[in-house]
């Protein structure tokens, strides 16, 4: 009985192996299977998004500058939009109309009352020539660079806006996000850093 044991201990470990590359394999499909679920999902989600303007935001939801309240996002010309979808907001971003590019949040909030102080006689909702995107937040994957792709759209569109630029924090987050999505870097500042979103019309 002996000299069968090496022959049943090589079908032994030649069933293991073939379990485990059949183990493998199943689990190889269920991971594309559920890829594939997870891109049609996300594809279903954006076709029926929307860009909508926003009274107010839930500030607290805000990772960048939560210490802004509501009035001031929307004083002075400002304004809220978020990507809508099935009556719920996925994505937020905020902006002021300048004529400048700020390099703090002092500065934007002069050159946006500035810039709506000059227009408010003419028209008041073609305030500035540059969309100032101050902070953005997205609550689905997928939210944030979805946001940025709509609102480059709106502004392509508008006949008094020429320029999509940031004024975003001085973080490496920041700075790999707009790269991402397809901004150049226009300055680095002591707290903040500008990015612009090329505006071709």
């Amino acid at each position: 009985m002996k000299k069968f044991n090496p022959r049943i201990k090589a079908r032994i470990r030649k069933s293991k192996i073939d379990f485990k590359k059949k183990l493998s394999a199943v689990s190889r499909k269920a991971k594309i299977v559920k890829s594939q679920a997870n891109i049609k999902n996300f594809f279903d989600w954006v076709k029926g998004a929307e860009l909508v303007e926003l009274e107010k935001c839930d500030i607290s939801e805000d990772p960048v500058r939560p210490e802004l309240d509501n009035i001031f996002r929307t004083n002075y010309g400002r304004k809220i939009f978020g990507v809508k979808f099935k009556d719920e907001i996925h994505a937020v971003m905020c902006f002021a109309f300048t004529d400048q590019i700020p390099k703090s949040v002092e500065e934007l909030d002069l050159f946006s009352q500035d810039a709506f102080l000059k227009n408010v006689q003419r028209d008041p909702n073609k305030v500035g020539r540059i969309a100032i995107a101050y902070t953005v937040w997205s609550k689905k994957k997928g939210g944030g660079k979805l946001i940025v792709k709509e609102v480059y759209k709106m502004i392509k569109k508008s006949n008094h806006l020429n320029r999509l630029v940031t004024l975003s924090p001085l973080t490496d987050m920041a700075r790999k996000f707009h790269l991402r999505n397809g901004a150049v870097e226009l300055q680095v500042n002591e707290t903040t850093q500008n990015f612009e979103y090329k505006v071709i019309k």
